[in-house]
């Protein structure tokens, strides 16, 4: 695999080379210090700073500008450099949400004659940014290793595979180990988006990748932080030369105001949580458990089997599972029902979401209610 992949690398070194031969290369720097004539911030408004309450530093409200004008700071690069190096990777970008993350990773990394295929039920942000790029776009039908592999005999140029960790909806997990030997076999770039996997799985909460000590058979890896990490952004993961294509392909990066300081503060903290010696999320795995053993099947009512935080209880029709949503709202508990379009007709669901700060009592009581209001 590291032939296959030092090929793709070379071909993102040669673009960059190009665009610096022609004086057209993009980097960042930090311009501390100086009298600011470069930035958006006509009013000064960045400049009405705030106390931080866990440092007491001083916070600038905004970021003024793009990061390739005025908008990069000494804490975004150190950021990148300690996520990344808690990830196991080489560099990272960070963006300003998981849906810049992959319309600009994707919309640029791959040109036309080049090939981009996608799990069916990948998330809409990547769908985009396929869409925006010149390249071939094919899919495959959800975790099945058999079809990816005849999409694949079907590529051209350089190839990516695009899947998820763990899947938003469903709340599945990609068969990663499957994935990546397939990839490897077809010389073909491996993309996963860890939006729901960051925190969950994985030592410390790394991910799924991470879990399953793939970080070297894949080309990149898509974190955000606002799921399990409870803020805002998100970080491209990969080599130092994925980072510097990004910083000059990458339009959702390029053309768009940084993340605010105080961001940047909270997404740190984060990783100071995930990365400290006592972080323990065995407690959301129990009620992970306990949910899935204690739900009781009916002829018209379906769980997805899954071991992530997303528990899905399949109510096929929009009024029926929007009645069971607002019947459990009603009770006190905060389900919404997801109808389609936004899942295939005949797959409607409540979507059933997690967390640390969840009890077992709780858990319960939404099974007993959810039970009731099935027969109701």
């Amino acid at each position: 695999m590291d032939l296959l992949t030092k090929s793709i690398h070379q071909h993102l070194q040669e673009v960059l080379d190009k665009r610096s031969e022609a004086a057209l290369y993009r980097s960042l720097q930090v311009n501390e210090g100086l009298v600011d004539f470069c930035s958006n911030d006509y009013l000064s408004f960045s400049r009405l700073k705030k106390e931080d309450q866990k440092d007491q530093t001083l916070l600038l409200n905004g970021a003024t500008g793009s990061r390739s004008i005025s908008g990069n700071t000494a804490l975004a690069e150190k950021l990148e450099k300690d996520i990344a190096t808690f990830h196991r990777a080489e560099a990272g970008l960070i963006f300003n949400s998981g849906y810049d993350a992959n319309v600009g990773l994707f919309s640029s990394i791959a040109g036309k004659g080049d090939t981009l295929i996608c799990d069916e039920l990948i998330h809409a942000s990547i769908i985009d940014g396929c869409r925006l790029s010149y390249a071939n776009r094919l899919r495959f039908a959800h975790n099945d290793i058999n079809e990816l592999k005849k999409k694949l005999e079907k590529a051209t140029g350089n190839i990516f595979v695009a899947v998820e960790s763990v899947y938003s909806m469903d709340g599945d997990s990609a068969p990663l180990t499957e994935i990546a030997q397939v990839c490897e076999n077809f010389g073909a770039n491996l993309i996963v988006d860890e939006a729901h996997g960051t925190g969950v799985f994985g030592q410390n909460g790394r991910g799924l990748v991470n879990a399953l000590n793939l970080e070297n058979k894949v080309f990149a890896r898509v974190h955000t932080f606002g799921k399990a990490l409870g803020g805002h952004g998100a970080i491209v993961l990969g080599k130092e030369v994925l980072r510097n294509y990004l910083i000059n392909f990458a339009r959702s990066f390029i053309f768009t105001t940084a993340l605010p300081p105080s961001s940047l503060l909270h997404i740190q903290q984060a990783y100071q949580q995930l990365a400290a010696p006592d972080f323990d999320n065995s407690h959301l795995h129990h009620l992970i458990q306990r949910f899935k053993h204690s739900f009781t099947e009916h002829d018209t009512i379906q769980l997805i089997p899954s071991n992530s935080p997303v528990q899905s209880v399949i109510i096929s029709g929009n009024e029926r599972a929007r009645a069971v949503a607002k019947n459990l709202q009603s009770k006190g508990f905060d389900v919404r029902a997801i109808l389609s379009p936004s899942v295939p007709a005949g797959k409607e669901r409540l979507r059933i979401s997690l967390h640390l700060h969840n009890t077992a009592e709780e858990v319960d009581a939404l099974l007993l209610a959810l039970n009731t209001c099935i027969h109701a």
